[in-house]
């Protein structure tokens, strides 16, 4: 199975991020006064920044629960080969194979 490096998963995120900036109304810059721009831009700001925090929770609670999952099933396959010898063992036992 191919891995994607690092340096890929920061790319799709960033690029995810931005997209979703771009989707998200009342980020464009519609105000003709001043004092409205600037407190609408350091809102903008606090938005962007709190919108990439739950990207990157968001991205790394799936990686979590991704390897969590493999985890538990590489537990589980390992436990079902120990269950298929230890059955093995009992049926040369009972033929008379082994004492």
């Amino acid at each position: 199975m191919n891995e994607i490096s690092c340096s890929s998963w920061l790319r799709y995120l960033l690029f995810f991020s931005s997209l979703s900036l771009h989707l998200i109304p009342g980020l464009t810059d519609d105000s003709k006064d001043g004092k409205k721009k600037a407190a609408s831009s350091k809102s903008k700001g606090t938005g962007v920044v709190i919108i990439c925090i739950v990207i990157l929770i968001v991205v790394l609670l799936a990686v979590f629960l991704f390897k969590y999952w493999q985890k538990k099933k590489r537990e589980e396959q390992y436990a079902r080969l120990l269950k298929l010898f230890e059955e093995d063992d009992e049926l040369e036992v009972e033929l008379g194979l082994r004492d």
